[in-house]
Formats: C-alpha cells, structure tokens, sequence
C-alpha cells in the first residue's frame, strides 16, 4: 500500500478558480498605498493609445506587499542565474496617479 506524503509545515495549496486560471496580460502597473494598505493596478498599454486600462487591481497589507516584494527579488534572482539579466533598455512612461491614498 502506498503512503501518501503529508504536507511540509509551512506549504500552502493553492486552488485556482477556472475562471481566472488563464490569467491576464499586464505591461505597466501603479502602486498606491496608505498606511494600511498597498493598492497594485496592473494595466496595459497598447500601441498608439496614451491611456492604461486597468485589468486587475490587487489590495494588501504592508507585510504582505513586503513578502511580495522579496518573493519577486528571489525569482528575478532565480530567473537570471538560468536565462542571464534583464535587460531594461527605457524608462516606460509613468502611469498618472497619486502617489498615496488616504
């Protein structure tokens, strides 16, 4: 009889819903915060437009936007080490909005 292995402490599934599995494109984002929370809107450009349209906004706290943060200094990190740097070659304009909420 085989032996299912149990979770390792801290691991965490995630389930994700049908509806969002294929995810959405985003080629600019804008981060606005408070001091309680972090608001990310990813959006994207198109050529020719001079507008971003949001297509997802993601609210969380502090610590989490600081997890969040580190988790993707890590991965660019690990992404690097096997396909070499990013290069960014420009500036991308910068998206109009405050720089807080309160």
């Amino acid at each position: 009889m085989d032996k299912k292995e149990a979770p390792v402490a801290g691991e965490l599934m995630l389930e994700i819903n049908q509806l969002i599995e294929g995810g959405v494109y985003s080629n600019a984002a804008n981060i606005i915060h408070n001091k309680n929370e972090f608001i990310l809107d990813f959006a994207i450009v198109l050529p020719g437009k001079n507008a971003a349209r949001v297509q997802s906004r993601i609210i969380t706290n502090p610590v989490h936007a600081k997890q969040l943060m580190l988790a993707l200094q890590n991965n660019i990190s690990k992404y690097e080490q096997s396909f070499g740097e990013i290069k960014i070659e420009a500036m991308q304009p910068i998206l109009k909005a405050p720089e807080t909420v309160h």
